[in-house]
């Protein structure tokens, strides 16, 4: 958790990712995004930004007003720490140190695909990153041979492909289990491989709405590709027609591996 402060402004915006028992129903992931003001450090709101649960997509009122209770007490507990800091704080002095040279793009929270544990992706601060939307039953699927030999090449470059398996479209139904077997069984993938998300529209997560903003493209089928410099500032964007091995997306791949 990272702790932003600024005078008259927000000093707490992060997500934190959870696993509760509500309802019998085992919510694995709930993104909440919490906010507290400096001045009016008892004054503090949030919002359940995204939730995934393991056995149905919706909840009871019983259980939203658990989650409701629970983030507003959470933010009064943090809010009491936040009054004891001296006056004036800076997201310098307050930040982690893996979040001070972290992208803003990468300060995300996410599941590893293999066993759903939380994995920050500012562990991939100062490297080329490829984000990509993929799905088992597609018929771009056998791109996954392509990602996992550009990863080999480069990564000693100091290239990372990420990997987002999606039902967006309707052509990947497995569990995250099923997902991380077939992708290791069939194409042998190593590059990192997180759980099922959304990566379009309302629901799409925030990394993809970041990616969705900074290139004003949304991902409208499986294999849309985004690289992203070592700074997180530029990014392109590629369709699903852009092969792994097109001359064009590694040409920005090693374009953007020249800049120190």
């Amino acid at each position: 958790m990272s702790l932003l402060c600024y005078a008259g402004k927000p000093v707490l915006d992060t997500n934190l990712i959870l696993g509760v028992l509500c309802d019998k129903c085992y919510f694995k992931g709930v993104f909440l995004n919490i906010a507290i003001e400096p001045k009016n450090p008892q004054k503090a709101y949030g919002s359940i930004v995204r939730l995934q649960c393991a056995h149905r997509k919706s909840f009871s009122n019983n259980c939203q007003r658990f989650f409701m209770n629970f983030y507003l007490s959470l933010a009064g507990a943090v809010s009491l720490f936040l009054a004891g800091l001296p006056a004036g704080l800076s997201v310098a002095n307050a930040a982690t140190p893996a979040d001070a040279g972290c992208p803003a793009l990468l300060q995300q929270n996410v599941l590893r695909l293999q066993d759903e544990k939380p994995q920050s992706l500012c562990q991939y601060a100062g490297k080329v990153v490829v984000v990509v939307n993929t799905a088992s039953f597609c018929g771009f699927t056998s791109q996954y041979e392509g990602l996992e030999a550009l990863n080999a090449k480069y990564k000693d470059q100091g290239l990372v492909v990420l990997g987002f398996p999606s039902n967006d479209f309707s052509q990947e139904t497995g569990s995250n289990k099923q997902i991380a077997d077939f992708c290791e069984n069939t194409f042998g993938v190593k590059f990192p491989m997180f759980t099922k998300t959304s990566v379009s529209g309302k629901d799409a997560s925030p990394l993809f709405k970041q990616l969705s903003a900074k290139t004003g493209t949304a991902p409208k089928w499986n294999f849309y590709k985004y690289v992203i410099s070592r700074n997180g500032q530029a990014v392109e964007s590629f369709n699903s027609m852009a092969d792994p091995k097109s001359k064009s997306f590694v040409k920005e791949i090693e374009k953007q591996l020249a800049v120190r």
